[in-house]
């Protein structure tokens, strides 16, 4: 009788979460405001539909990442917590009642994002540029970040995402390039490349940031940096991919945080001016930080 050879079920085990990814849980007066003025405006933010670890650290600090044009995307990216469909039409009224929001909390500086509206000629631009021109008019100490998303290589609607006044404009590349097919299906690399590019030779303060954990190799890490340095950007974060869902792509590896220092150091190197490098990094954790990196 020829004996069968045993299969283990811990061939390929999940990694275990270590304990240097514990987030506090939100709490406290000003987490408390700034929750009561986001459902009063019935505005988006990333913060809670992209399940964010720095959620309760941020809004206890008076801040909130606000995403425009709905929360449905038109994407299907295989890392993301926002929902993916058929958007319904976008509310022309947003942008006041976003800068009305920005107002009345007071922030110092604001970050903006959407999701991806494809099925929209300007891919949403126009109400991006409203958003940023409003914030502005109500509150023009305020410094913004724009997080904007993949164009689709339409750069008339870039051109206009960007002319509002703002002063950081950030593209996420996400991943490696390898990985992109996986993480990034309805993207392309050379394309958030030339998007980094094009924004740059506008004369703006660039950002983007990549997720670790993924399954990606240091070389190839040190490769994306590369390119985006070749491609005219100033400011990248670095962050741990964790799997918002059991439908979501899995975590491959948890990344430590001697890794994520070597990193930074590897990116100002390579000709970075500011790396924003650690495991609960995201691409608005400490953003106010980047409003005044030299370009």
């Amino acid at each position: 009788m020829i004996e069968l050879p045993t299969i283990s079920k811990d061939v390929n085990p999940k990694p275990k979460k270590p304990n240097w990814l514990r987030v506090k849980l939100p709490v406290g007066r000003e987490y408390a405001k700034v929750r009561k003025i986001v459902d009063e405006n019935k505005l988006h933010t990333i913060c809670e539909s992209g399940n964010c670890p720095n959620m309760g650290e941020c809004w206890g600090a008076g801040t909130a990442t606000f995403m425009i044009l709905g929360n449905v995307c038109t994407r299907s990216c295989t890392f993301c917590a926002v929902a993916t469909g058929r958007p319904p039409e976008y509310d022309e009224q947003e942008p006041q009642r976003v800068a009305e929001a920005i107002a009345t909390m007071g922030v110092k500086h604001a970050v903006l994002t959407s999701v991806n509206r494809d099925e929209l000629k300007d891919r949403g631009a126009e109400i991006w540029y409203q958003t940023v021109v409003k914030v502005k008019q109500l509150s023009p100490e305020t410094t913004i970040e724009t997080l904007i998303p993949d164009v689709k290589g339409n750069w008339e609607a870039l051109y206009r995402m960007i002319e509002g006044g703002q002063e950081v404009v950030s593209h996420n590349m996400e991943t490696v390039e390898s990985l992109y097919r996986r993480v990034r299906p309805q993207a392309k690399y050379a394309r958030s490349l030339e998007q980094t590019k094009r924004t740059k030779e506008a004369g703006m303060r660039t950002k983007s940031g990549i997720m670790l954990g993924l399954g990606e190799k240091p070389e190839e890490v040190y490769k994306a940096m590369d390119d985006l340095v070749e491609n005219g950007l100033d400011i990248l974060t670095l962050g741990q991919y964790l799997q918002p869902t059991k439908m979501h792509i899995e975590v491959a590896e948890f990344i430590h945080p001697d890794q994520f220092e070597v990193y930074k150091e590897e990116g100002l190197k390579r000709g970075l001016k500011y790396v924003e490098s650690g495991p609960l990094v995201r691409s608005s954790y400490h953003a106010e930080r980047h409003v005044n990196v030299p370009i």
